[in-house]
């Protein structure tokens, strides 16, 4: 294949960018590029196939207001798309490698930005690469708001370099490759993750536990003697914020750094229990409302002991 030519004809099929997950880093991107861009981007989420009627029309809707193509199936997002950007959950990122290998054309990049253990995104880069198209591993390297598509991300594989181009041509130029096969980018994203969303469960686990005790507020004081400045109250507001919100997600991911460690020898007990926390209470669908840590406390514990409530 000649490189310069595949890599010229991606960056100039981005005029048709496919979307593969419509969720919260997808519409960010979108929003980042732009309305003109919008209008080019062809976008499937798995939320349209939802059993329930008012997902999938919540979903739809999400398509209209960013002014996207919403598409009814991978296939028709992916039909002649230059560049493929994947963004869903990390337990669903095998199988949109496995539906966009159906249909991807040759030379399309492919940015796999899902959150997934090393080992996965290889797997994911043999199925992409063996149906033509140029596998990037990409690693989102923070949360997607306020930046939008400027968020940082780390690419690494054989493509990396190049990639950097095509991200260019879409005005997302902060990224950097990283030396090394697939899987290099994402080791660094999983294993910062057992730190940060290590942190949710941790304020998960003390918080809750403090407050069913009635001593959170001094525990939180006396943590802000110990490490002065770092506003646990306000800290513990927003951990609990992230997971209510975004907890099936991060637990998906979780698992994935669960194994990411595993395969290091290291056992991967940590970020197992975080994946724990983070689907509990992902599990009990409950929004996050205002930014006092006490309120969003109560609310959890309503949800985990409804019986004792209920009395």
């Amino acid at each position: 294949m000649n490189t310069k030519a595949a890599k010229d004809g991606a960056v100039e099929g981005a005029a048709k960018i496919a979307l593969i997950g419509f969720g919260e880093a997808g519409q960010a991107f979108v929003k980042g590029w732009g309305a003109s861009r919008a209008a080019r981007t062809w976008a499937y989420d798995l939320k349209t196939d939802n059993v329930e009627s008012a997902v999938r029309d919540a979903k739809r809707a999400d398509y209209v207001s960013l002014g996207v193509t919403g598409c009814a199936t991978p296939a028709e997002a992916l039909d002649a798309a230059g560049v493929v950007v994947c963004v869903v959950t990390a337990d669903q990122a095998g199988k949109a490698a496995e539906a966009a290998a159906k249909r991807i054309a040759p030379g399309t990049f492919y940015f796999d930005c899902n959150s997934c253990a090393p080992g996965t995104k290889r797997g994911n880069a043999e199925v992409i690469e063996a149906a033509g198209g140029r596998y990037v591993d990409t690693a989102v390297m923070a949360p997607v708001y306020p930046k939008m598509h400027k968020t940082p991300l780390l690419l690494s594989g054989p493509n990396a370099v190049e990639a950097l181009t095509v991200l260019a041509a879409l005005d997302m130029d902060n990224a950097k490759t990283v030396e090394g096969p697939v899987g290099s980018s994402s080791s660094i994203k999983m294993i910062r993750s057992v730190m940060m969303k290590g942190m949710e469960a941790l304020f998960l686990e003390c918080v809750l536990a403090g407050r069913r005790a009635g001593v959170d507020g001094m525990v939180l004081d006396s943590l802000d003697v110990t490490y002065p400045g770092f506003d646990f109250k306000a800290k513990a507001a927003h951990m609990m914020e992230r997971a209510m919100t975004h907890g099936i997600r991060r637990a998906a991911e979780m698992r994935e750094v669960a194994l990411t460690v595993e395969d290091l020898g290291l056992g991967g007990v940590m970020a197992s229990a975080t994946a724990d926390w983070e689907q509990r209470i992902g599990d009990l669908a409950i929004k996050a409302e205002g930014k006092d840590y006490g309120k969003l406390a109560d609310d959890l514990l309503v949800g985990l002991f409804p019986k004792e409530d209920a009395a």
